[in-house]
């Protein structure tokens, strides 16, 4: 198969080692003086090595390779202790592989290796919250009061896996939406956990596909509301999320409100 992996240019390669540690997969060896590729089914092709190598020596290319196993990956890792478990499972998580990190952790689970926790990394406003459950009161909200139950809310930065999923009515809304609805915590957020983009201006529309067919696939959605705006580019809203549904083999009930430019709901 075709896919992204590494390569090592021999010539620039000093042998330094510095990129080992990176690759707790243990695709990478010394041998020779220099550092090489000993197999195509540990290489992920993310990279985790490149910004080690102070000569620029290794690069990932797409070229014919077998494709990369996590199973025998993880007989690798596990061998080598619970640092570099988590080493890998915060490799993975942070390239967003979440196939490749259910699989690794199946792989824990089956051969009874205790799952490590892991520490939260990157932004602090990344981390996942949960605010109080129950329904707020309309009359609080009508007040000024947030109807907001998790963070983030940004769909680029959500984690599929946070327990706040579990059992949710989902209310997925484009971002223009919140500011244009007056209504918008009231009538839409309330009792619902929040997933927000835009169809228009966002780059990575496959990825979201990705990441919201993993949240249906992992969870039990009992419903999902789309709040979209009038404007035609709007309704990529829609059709990512039934996109998400068909890659997830899900059939989960849709309402899609549609917010006029006017800040009035069409329906």
């Amino acid at each position: 198969m075709k896919r992204k992996i590494i390569e090592i240019d021999q010539e620039k390669c000093t042998g330094c080692g510095k990129c080992i540690p990176n690759c707790p997969e243990g695709a990478l060896q010394i041998i020779d003086g220099k550092a090489r590729l000993i197999s195509d089914l540990f290489c992920d092709g993310l990279g985790a090595c490149i910004g080690e190598c102070p000569t620029g020596a290794i690069r990932t290319v797409e070229r014919e390779a077998e494709p990369y196993d996590e199973a025998k990956v993880m007989e690798t890792i596990v061998k080598q202790g619970e640092n570099t478990i988590i080493a890998h499972l915060k490799h993975l998580k942070s390239h967003g592989e979440f196939k490749l990190f259910d699989i690794a952790i199946n792989y824990l689970k089956e051969h009874n290796v205790p799952i490590p926790e892991l520490p939260h990394t990157g932004c602090p406003g990344s981390l996942m919250k949960r605010f109080a459950a129950q329904k707020a009161d309309k009359d609080a909200i009508a007040g000024g009061a947030s109807a907001l139950r998790q963070w983030p809310i940004q769909l680029k930065l959500l984690n599929p896996g946070a327990a706040y999923f579990d059992n949710a009515d989902l209310l997925i809304s484009a971002d223009c939406v919140a500011h244009a609805y007056g209504s918008f915590h009231r009538e839409l957020l309330n009792d619902r956990i929040l997933v927000v983009f835009c169809p228009k201006l966002d780059t990575d529309i496959d990825g979201y596909v990705e990441k919201l067919s993993q949240i249906f696939m992992r969870h039990d959605i009992k419903s999902i509301t789309i709040a979209r705006m009038e404007v035609p580019c709007c309704g990529g809203t829609v059709v990512i999320v039934k996109k998400a549904l068909e890659l997830a083999g899900k059939d989960i009930p849709i309402i899609v409100k549609t917010i006029g430019i006017d800040g009035n709901p069409k329906d």
